[in-house]
């Protein structure tokens, strides 16, 4: 298994970056590699709510994924497949100076056994693609306009 982490100070409070990240429709706002999420289950979002997701990068796929904490203003978390990964992604949101810093964990679990040997080579790439998508966050955010 793989494992990062990226960590970024939103200036915007806890409770609204956590509703905009748990509206997982807005993923590819700020996400360049994911081209469309859609609720796949009924219901209020919480832990157990499925979404699929289209990703264009690095080849056109269809990813799907699961809610597995759901504790707002301060931690959200899901679990799925995503890309060659099975991952489990968290965000944990802490109050900061009248901001929010937030911490994002990454955890990935190659789905084929000949990427074992190329998941440690690949991580650092990934850890930057994801820095880069939680500084357009920050931006999207902090330009007032999330909705």
């Amino acid at each position: 298994m793989q494992a990062f982490e990226n960590t970024v100070t939103i200036q915007r409070p806890a409770g609204e970056v956590f509703a905009f990240l748990a509206d997982f429709g807005n993923i590819p706002r700020w996400n360049y590699a994911i081209e469309e999420t859609s609720k796949a289950s009924a219901g209020p979002v919480g832990v157990g709510t499925r979404y699929r997701q289209t990703r264009t990068i690095p080849g056109r796929s269809t990813e799907e994924f699961e809610v597995t904490v759901f504790q707002p203003a301060s931690r959200l978390a899901i679990h799925g497949q995503i890309g060659p990964f099975q991952a489990t992604i968290s965000y944990e949101l802490a109050a900061a100076a009248g901001a929010t810093r937030l911490v994002n964990t990454v955890e990935l679990e190659p789905a084929q056994a000949r990427l074992r040997l190329l998941a440690p080579l690949a991580t650092p790439k990934i850890k930057a693609a994801v820095a880069q998508n939680l500084g357009t966050l920050r931006q999207v955010l902090e330009s007032g306009k999330p909705a």
